[in-house]
């Protein structure tokens, strides 16, 4: 429940699921929130953070301290709404200042009714989601608060995210076009392209069928409940999975899909939950990470080549593959690709034996870095290669 007072002064107050409380101000919406408590290490980027729909059912808490100095434009959202479910910042601009801006980023919040909070120390709650991990919290805000055990209840009553099937909440419900680009910056017409691919929504970021379009791609962005002949009714020459929300334990139909996409050995590319649905088709586990990793600034080796990238993440689960060997799977052979140079965890997956591969991370550089755009052409290769 929220209302739109500005809530400037308002008092709030952030209570995790262990008993931690933090006092701050409102910021944005006034009223309560419930969510997943995770951090975000990206020292700008905040618009696309929002409404990247991987953030459904999480509240954000920003590590860099100073927030909202560039404002919002109508520019650089990755989806057509704010998905975080709460906010957390510690000293929000006064006044915001580019010459893109359009309003302030209160005034989105309040507009979108997000519930946020600022002026707590944000250092000190990320320390303890570090040590503790990530877990379930609320944001309460008002001139009449419950009390505290109220307040705890209530977030220790709110859903998980583990166990949590999000991707068709996020997903567009009607299958739509983007097309590819031609050389002088025009779209091509619908048909003309020189490769078309259906891309799975599981909880798409505008920026990625952007990318493929800037490649001479034609992408056709197919709902989270697409079956394999829908995705077979458009032709294509490749198959994208998308990233998004949720437990990749609890998505079978996406896997599916997957799995006959592999039985016809059409060229596969999948980023971050796509990763993961390549994982369990491969007859791969995965696992929830203690607090995740989310941010701009998130170091990974290719190892195909050795290069390390500094790469953009929002992903709290992960592929259980083997680092260092070859795995039979019943597609072909299967390795490790990327890895995490923090805590060695799968960043990538690749097929030996057919043209398949994903990544865990966002390539699209939405908002950057730019390290990993080299992975659509690899994808545009793979079509190249088949085609040949």
């Amino acid at each position: 429940m929220t209302t739109s007072t500005r809530g400037v002064k308002t008092p709030a107050v952030l209570v995790l699921e262990d008993g931690r409380i933090f006092r701050g101000r409102a910021y944005g919406a006034v009223g309560e929130t419930f969510g997943e408590a995770v951090f975000s290490t990206g020292m700008t980027g905040y618009q696309e953070t929002l409404t990247d729909p991987s953030y459904h059912r999480q509240v954000v808490v920003m590590t860099a301290p100073h927030v909202g100095n560039t404002g919002v434009n109508d520019e650089d959202p990755e989806s057509g709404r704010i998905w975080v479910s709460g906010y957390v910042v510690r000293d929000p601009a006064r006044v915001h200042s580019n010459w893109r801006a359009q309003r302030s980023l209160d005034e989105e919040l309040r507009s979108q009714g997000v519930v946020g909070i600022s002026g707590i120390d944000t250092r000190a709650l990320t320390r303890h989601l570090r040590e503790r991990g990530a877990m379930r919290v609320g944001i309460f805000s008002g001139n009449a608060l419950p009390d505290e055990g109220t307040m705890l209840t209530e977030v220790r009553q709110s859903s998980e995210m583990k166990g949590a099937n999000l991707s068709a909440e996020v997903a567009t419900k009607e299958t739509y076009v983007v097309p590819a680009i031609g050389p002088d910056g025009e779209a091509v017409p619908v048909g003309t392209a020189k490769f078309t691919v259906a891309a799975v929504d599981l909880g798409i970021k505008g920026m990625t069928p952007h990318r493929m379009a800037e490649r001479g791609i034609e992408v056709h962005v197919l709902p989270a409940t697409a079956t394999a002949e829908d995705v077979y009714a458009v032709n294509p020459d490749g198959v994208f999975f998308s990233n998004g929300p949720g437990d990749p334990a609890t998505a079978d139909h996406p896997v599916s899909v997957m799995q006959a996409v592999l039985e016809r050995k059409t060229p596969l590319f999948g980023i971050c939950f796509g990763n993961q649905i390549l994982g369990r088709a491969l007859g791969f586990g995965t696992y929830k990470l203690k607090y995740g990793h989310r941010g701009i600034n998130q170091p990974v080796q290719d190892r195909t080549t050795g290069k390390v990238e500094v790469t953009a993440h929002n992903h709290g689960f992960a592929v259980d593959a083997p680092l260092d060997k070859v795995s039979e799977t019943p597609y072909g052979r299967a390795e490790v690709s990327h890895v995490c140079l923090n805590d060695q965890v799968v960043e990538g997956l690749q097929l030996l034996d057919q043209p398949a591969f994903s990544v865990q991370y966002h390539p699209e550089a939405a908002a950057g870095p730019h390290d990993a755009a080299y992975l659509f052409d690899r994808f545009v290769n793979l079509m190249e290669a088949e085609r040949a």
